[in-house]
């Protein structure tokens, strides 16, 4: 049977100074469970994790093949394809640093592929392409896609986890900080985690007491890096304290692999105690989510939720007795990623265990992943019925070379993925109890896509996306929503140098706020410029400075032009 793996293998190669070569000076390889499907391939329970150290693996914890399967790569492995005893010693690493037996777990799960030097490719003819999925402009038309009767809907609300992936730092851009606490909007100043406490306070003020018995829950995932400011942000600028206000699951932290050996990278002696932790751990990222929901609860997600006189109760199971069914979860950076109760209902009578929001591809997103599903064949057994023509996402990464032109032909896969989601948590619950790579394909074929328009994906990846955010070609509503402006088609293809790649660099082009793109199309600057308060574009601009000193852009009207400062 095929077997879809998403792993990702960072080779973060460290300088350890002068001298010769130590263990930390090796490559160091970081294991990202994003997802994985767990079909022909080891099954790790996320109750119980591994073995102790002195137990070896017992079929209890572990499920595998009676024999163990070649490596698809031998080459690839440095040793023998067998269970690997290595393992102990992350486990023992990860525990002594008080990660949960979760995290142990989907640790584990991704580490015994790259033992066996599988790598996670998927090739075309093992997939097909993904047609005719239900679009949210069909059900906005349609009445019988209309939301539920009020009273219904808002039992619904009442029922739903919003949860922001906030584990990011936007090091791209050069934050320091939380990403979430970047500024998108000035006079007033707001960054993007006050526009989504915004949405939830509206969402909760325009529904009467008597018709929602409670507002969504607001729920981050946090990480060691951005917590302490977030937490801070949210009570000084909001009074919002953690475990009343809003809640908090925190990501796990994951033990770097030294590549020649496959054993827990070290620092040398006489390292500080933050360069050892950035030697020796890395953070998995937002994929983490499925391991920090099946982690022990933090004690303010505990209190807010039912007590079940359970200790240890995970994040998950404290949220299900409280009543939470459903959670929408979406990157914190990505304004257009709103509670939407058109798509809640539709979620919740679709009957699906997951689905995630998709836009459709165009030229500028051919080198991006895309949504794909298994392929049927006439051998598929039993086994692996549920998961024949499931739902799918192929990366860059996991392409093939002879493939390459198939996953760039966006006429065939039409769609990527918004990392919009949509979960049932009862179904999630019984995923977790048998493999901890939760994600899309781990669902067969109870998971499925919703079409949205690009509206729903709004994020902002780079500077050039920054300031056609703070400018007038969105249109900030008090409902603390951002849209297009009705006077712009669509936002201005937006070029800057590379020296305003980091935010920093970025304010000194905009230290007088952003110029007017309500009618600009194109916009491209080269060299060291300020804009003036009371620049406007309108077509296709350019603005250049050939000189190594800065120049100012006056104030003015700019239409299909290019400036030479």
């Amino acid at each position: 049977s095929m077997e879809v793996v998403r792993l990702v293998i960072l080779l973060c190669l460290a300088d350890a100074g002068g001298g010769a070569p130590s263990a930390v000076s090796r490559s160091r390889i970081s294991l990202s469970h994003v997802s994985s499907q767990p079909r022909s391939s080891i099954l790790l329970a996320a109750r119980g994790g591994f073995a102790a150290a002195s137990d070896a693996y017992p079929s209890a914890t572990i499920s595998m093949h009676d024999t163990p399967r070649e490596a698809e790569n031998p080459a690839a492995s440095p040793v023998s394809s067998a269970v690997p005893a290595e393992l102990v010693a992350f486990a023992a690493k990860m525990r002594a640093d008080g990660q949960s037996e979760a995290a142990v777990a989907a640790f584990g799960e991704q580490y015994v592929k790259l033992f066996r030097g599988e790598t996670g490719l998927i090739r075309e003819s093992d997939i097909e392409p993904v047609v005719d999925l239900p679009t949210l402009d069909r059900l906005r038309s349609d009445p019988s896609g209309s939301p539920a009767e009020s009273a219904d809907l808002s039992n619904l609300l009442s029922r739903t986890v919003v949860l922001k992936l906030n584990g990011g730092l936007g090091t791209g851009m050069g934050l320091l900080g939380p990403k979430s606490l970047l500024t998108v909007r000035e006079e007033p100043s707001v960054c993007f985690l006050d526009l989504i406490v915004r949405q939830l306070q509206h969402m909760a003020a325009a529904s009467p007491a008597s018709e929602m018995s409670r507002a969504p829950l607001f729920v981050l995932l946090n990480s060691g890096a951005t917590a302490t400011a977030t937490r801070s942000h949210l009570e000084t600028a909001h009074g919002l304290t953690l475990g009343v206000g809003w809640h908090e699951i925190m990501q796990s932290m994951a033990p770097k692999v030294d590549a020649a050996t496959l054993l827990p990278a070290e620092a040398p002696d006489g390292t500080s105690v933050e360069e050892k932790a950035n030697l020796e751990w890395y953070p998995p990222g937002h994929g983490d989510l499925y391991v920090a929901l099946a982690a022990p609860a933090a004690s303010a997600v505990d209190a807010e939720c039912a007590d079940t006189g359970e200790e240890g109760v995970s994040a998950l199971d404290a949220l299900l007795a409280d009543g939470y069914r459903y959670a929408f979860v979406s990157n914190s950076d990505n304004l257009g990623a709103t509670l939407d109760a058109q798509v809640l209902a539709h979620f919740a009578s679709s009957g699906a265990s997951f689905m995630m929001e998709v836009c459709e591809r165009t030229e500028s997103d051919k080198k991006g992943g895309h949504v794909a599903r298994t392929r049927v064949t006439g051998l598929t057994d039993s086994s692996d019925g549920e998961s024949a023509g499931a739902l799918l996402l192929r990366e860059s990464a996991q392409c093939h070379e002879e493939d390459e032109a198939a996953f760039q032909d966006i006429g065939k896969h039409k769609y990527f993925n918004t990392n919009n989601l949509w979960l049932d948590l009862q179904a999630l619950k019984k995923k977790l109890e048998t493999a901890m790579g939760a994600a899309i394909e781990n669902f067969g074929n109870r998971a499925t896509a919703l079409v949205v328009p690009r509206t729903r994906f709004s994020p902002v990846k780079t500077c050039a996306d920054l300031l056609a955010l703070r400018s007038d070609c969105y249109v900030l509503s008090d409902d603390g929503s951002i849209s297009l402006s009705p006077q712009c088609d669509k936002p201005p293809v937006i070029s800057l140098d590379d020296r305003y790649k980091l935010v920093d660099a970025f304010e000194t082009l905009v230290p007088n706020g952003a110029p007017s793109l309500v009618a600009c199309s194109r916009l491209k600057v080269k060299g060291l410029v300020e804009f003036a308060r009371g620049c406007v574009f309108v077509g296709t601009v350019e603005v250049l400075n050939p000189s190594d000193e800065c120049k100012t852009l006056p104030a003015g009207v700019y239409t299909d032009t290019t400036v030479e400062l």
